[in-house]
């Protein structure tokens, strides 16, 4: 079946220019990005530790210290990539307490 199309010279709720005044912002809107800079950088720089590091323990260690034992050097490739993840863990509580402490001494402040 087929419709019919209304033609119509007004503009529907939906294609109008003029905004919508209960929806238009108030001021000037916040555009900061909702997770801090050096959050983004520590996460980066894990996530480039979690490549690098196991790989290139593997390929040092291989020839060089277990030579060519490519069990013995996958091991220490996934031990270090484990001590990469404590690392992570640790930042992460460390960067936690920090927020809290500072959020402790402002309520101090605060009194």
């Amino acid at each position: 079946m087929t419709t019919r199309r209304i033609v119509s010279d007004e503009k529907s709720a939906l294609s109008r220019d003029d905004p919508i005044p209960a929806l238009a912002p108030k001021g000037k809107s916040d555009i900061t990005p909702a997770v801090p800079t050096n959050v983004i950088v520590k996460l980066l720089g894990f996530t480039l530790a979690m490549v690098v590091a196991p790989i290139g323990t593997y390929f040092l260690t291989l020839n060089t210290v277990f030579g060519g034992s490519a069990t013995w050097a996958g091991a220490t490739a996934a031990i270090m990539a484990n001590v990469v993840l404590v690392a992570y863990v640790i930042a992460a509580m460390r960067e936690d307490q920090s927020e809290r402490l500072e959020a402790e001494e402002k309520a101090r402040k605060g009194q």
